[in-house]
């Protein structure tokens, strides 16, 4: 029943959220007209539409993803439309004619006919698909907790929860803003002017989402408003938040307290490591010989900029608890196929100063007895051979420490006082992200994968065609010069050739490689057209100057003082090069 209350609650707090902000114009639209036959229908479509789709995505992967950013780009046009009937009777006639039943039923005052619970359920559909931006660490970990042991019937109820949460919430705001307008229009008699007030801001919503405000800016300001709300919450509610929010296949419940035993949850057995293919760093671990330690399971792959970025954390956990019975050990599992190479995981590992073992697990045999879905992953097991703890991305760091400690203290048979955390040093690409002004993510080269391709010839898939940049918008990139792209990768058959990429973020990487031959090949990097001087990555100099020996990620541009979009663009002077992601910090 806790896990319950607390999703519902959570869910309450999404008003809290400057995030929500976007959608507010749609339900203040709602306002002066019946509550059962508008507003409630309403509410209740987008809260059953988030949990939905939010279950859907627990069982179905990526594809969803994509599939829901396809029904974002729907609800956005469908609510401009209604943003503009909102605004001009004229403009909703002509636009009604095509859809005459869908625009009549989502005008104000269209032909003078009342709103239908039709029209209310549509717009509901709308808002929840662009609702998702408002979850906070809550949902976060039921949707952690599904993806660990499966979605069930319990993982879509605390979504519903969760949903009905956030409907009260707004269903309270629309109660507070009906009464407001009907002041307003008592007092001023300006039942037309705020109507189309309404209108405006809901087309300022639209574009603010279409800009993507509600997952960056505003989904930033959400986070920090209500982070620590909700983690509170979890502390009233349960002493460790993925206690409290444990999923199981039976429902799942936090281990009762007991002496000198942890709280935190149960994930049952863990997997041993008997599918790698090769280990680095010392000889193979077995199961049977770890009990009685608390092993560490980390999941990386050297290329990975979040993998790379969480290496410090880990690295200093395997030193500072190596005497009180901490293991660690890496799993490499590759993303790219030249990260199967042992001898690339071997430099890779002394570049980043790993002494743990590193079990290569180019099958996936590891991954796949985890129900791992992440890089990177921890995974925290005690001392009997049970997962208790894991983490997904970068982030968690401070909550696995702790839990790190908890096991430790369990293993010993007594309650130490807390230790303090570690603040490892990282510098170049290992260092922390700069989160408040990242507006660019991750982009692949390779067809299978790439988003955000901008050359005017588009895609001509493993045969080399000749490229030119275009023009660039944010998040846009663009190859000039003859490439052929593959599934992976994209590789320059002539020098010359180059690649742009309009970006805003501290950081900018790249991984890249010198192509089968092996050559080192020599490149320039311009930023805005001119030398980065001193916003240089540390893979090249101030005047943009450096070279591919490896295949790997390169720090290219790290800026210093206030972070703006620019447009970055690199120029390959050898030909062979193999261009894989782009990735930010």
């Amino acid at each position: 029943m806790t896990l319950f209350v607390a999703s519902y609650l959570a869910g309450v707090l999404t008003i809290l959220s400057p995030c929500i902000l976007p959608i507010l114009p749609f339900v203040l639209s709602r306002a002066g007209q019946s509550f059962s036959r508008s507003a409630l229908p309403m509410l209740v479509a987008m809260a059953m539409t988030f949990a939905a789709v939010a279950s859907i995505a627990a069982i179905g992967g990526s594809w969803v993803v994509q599939a829901n950013e396809a029904g974002r780009y729907a609800a956005l046009a469908l609510l401009a439309i209604f943003g503009v009937t909102l605004i001009s009777p004229r403009a909703a006639i002509f636009l009604n004619r095509p859809l005459v039943v869908l625009g009549e039923r989502l005008s104000v005052e269209s032909a003078g006919r009342t709103r239908s619970i039709g029209g209310s359920l549509l717009l509901g559909v709308a808002t929840g698909l662009l609702w998702a931006p408002c979850a906070g660490p809550i949902l976060g970990l039921v949707l952690t907790g599904a993806a660990l042991h499966g979605a069930n019937t319990g993982t879509v109820l605390l979504l519903v929860a969760y949903a009905a949460g956030a409907a009260t919430s707004l269903a309270l705001a629309l109660r507070a803003g009906g009464e407001a307008l009907t002041v307003m229009k008592r007092g001023l008699g300006a039942g037309e002017r705020l109507r189309r007030g309404v209108g405006g801001a809901v087309l300022a919503s639209v574009l603010a989402i279409g800009f993507g405000l509600d997952t960056g800016l505003l989904t930033r300001l959400s986070f920090a408003a209500t982070a620590g709300v909700e983690q509170g919450l979890l502390d009233r509610l349960g002493r460790d938040g993925t206690a409290s929010l444990r999923i199981a296949e039976n429902g799942g419940t936090a281990m009762p307290a007991q002496p000198y035993r942890s709280r935190l949850p149960d994930f049952g057995a863990a997997p041993g490591f008997e599918g790698a293919v090769n280990w680095l760093n010392g000889a193979p671990l077995e199961a049977k010989e770890l009990r009685g330690k608390v092993v560490l399971v980390n999941f990386w792959t050297y290329s990975c900029i979040n993998c790379i970025r969480t290496l410090p954390y880990v690295r200093a956990w395997a030193e500072k608890y190596r005497d009180q019975g901490l293991v660690v050990v890496g799993v490499h599992t590759p993303e790219f196929a030249f990260e199967k190479k042992v001898e690339n995981i071997r430099q890779a590992a002394a570049r980043f100063g790993i002494d743990y073992p590193i079990a290569v697990d180019n099958d996936f045999r590891i991954w796949r007895a985890f129900r791992n879905s992440y890089w990177p992953a921890i995974y925290l097991v005690d001392a009997q051979g049970r997962v208790r703890h894991s983490q997904f991305g970068e982030g968690g760091e401070a909550l696995s420490e702790r839990a790190l400690q908890d096991l430790l203290a369990e293993a010993a048979g007594s309650r130490k006082a807390a230790a303090g955390l570690a603040t490892p040093q990282a510098s170049g690409a290992q260092a922390a992200p700069d989160l408040a002004n990242v507006r660019s993510g991750e982009a692949y080269l390779g067809y299978s994968k790439a988003s955000g391709f901008a050359s005017p010839e588009g895609i001509t898939g493993d045969r080399p065609q000749d490229y030119s940049t275009g023009k660039l918008r944010l998040n846009q990139w663009g190859l000039s010069g003859n490439w052929t792209i593959g599934a992976e990768s994209a590789r320059l058959s002539r020098a010359g050739g180059g690649i742009a990429f309009r970006f805003s973020a501290r950081d900018l990487h790249l991984v890249l490689g010198p192509g089968p031959d092996g050559r080192p090949i020599r490149f320039q990097v311009s930023v805005d057209g001119a030398p980065p001087a001193a916003d240089h990555g540390v893979d090249i100099d101030a005047s943009g100057n450096g070279t591919v020996s490896e295949t790997r990620l390169y720090q290219l541009v790290r800026q210093f003082g206030t972070v703006r979009e620019h447009v970055f663009e690199i120029r390959f002077l050898d030909a062979g090069t193999e261009a894989y992601a782009f990735t930010f910090g």
